[in-house]
């Protein structure tokens, strides 16, 4: 799929969890990385790492607790570390700037079905199907965004097939849950698009 057709957009607002800090530096430019909370209507936050070039931080001298609105796009990076989740997902922010208001959570995304869809029913018979995104950007990279639609669209998305253009909206969420390393059990974070409204690109 050609980048000129896809879509990744990103808007934010929330609270400034922690201070930033340094995240890593390419090509002589300095990267720095925060986590904004942001609560949903039911009233559980959302933890998002956002990821902004030092130039622009700097034009903010944002606070801890300072509530501020985050424009850009959902990014992933392959981590091969062994240190951490294997699919790193952040918010790479275009603009940055503080913003009181209710707090904001949405995402648009076009792209192209990388694997077949996850089809399932949870014990209380709610149908879900696990997406995987590649929405190419620029000089031939591609984000991989996992995506979980939920109901009669979770029945027909786990009929797609790779390959398939779709286009949706949603919101960022993070989730918690329970991982068995040597035997113990450890806390992890997953973090994907939850899907409002999806549907195939013909």
């Amino acid at each position: 799929m050609d980048e000129m057709n896809s879509v990744n957009k990103v808007r934010l607002r929330g609270v400034l969890a922690e201070k930033p800090h340094l995240s890593h530096e390419s090509r002589g430019e300095r990267f720095y990385q925060f986590p904004l909370d942001i609560q949903r209507l039911s009233g559980v936050t959302d933890r998002i790492n956002i990821i902004v070039r030092e130039q622009l931080l700097e034009s903010l001298e944002v606070e801890e607790t300072s509530k501020i609105s985050v424009v850009g796009e959902l990014r992933s990076f392959n981590n091969r570390s062994g240190v951490g989740p294997k699919l790193v997902i952040t918010v790479f922010a275009r603009e940055l700037y503080f913003d009181e208001g209710e707090d904001i959570n949405t995402v648009r995304l076009k792209g192209t079905l990388c694997k077949a869809p996850n089809h399932r029913i949870t014990p209380m018979g709610r149908e879900i199907s696990d997406l995987m995104l590649a929405v190419n950007r620029r000089y031939g990279r591609s984000d991989y965004l996992p995506c979980i639609v939920w109901g009669m669209r979770a029945r027909e998305a786990g009929q797609w097939s790779v390959g398939t253009v779709v286009s949706l909206e949603g919101r960022i969420q993070s989730r918690k849950y329970i991982k068995n390393i040597d035997g113990k059990p450890v806390e992890k974070t997953a973090f994907e698009v939850s899907v409002i409204v999806i549907e195939e690109v013909v």
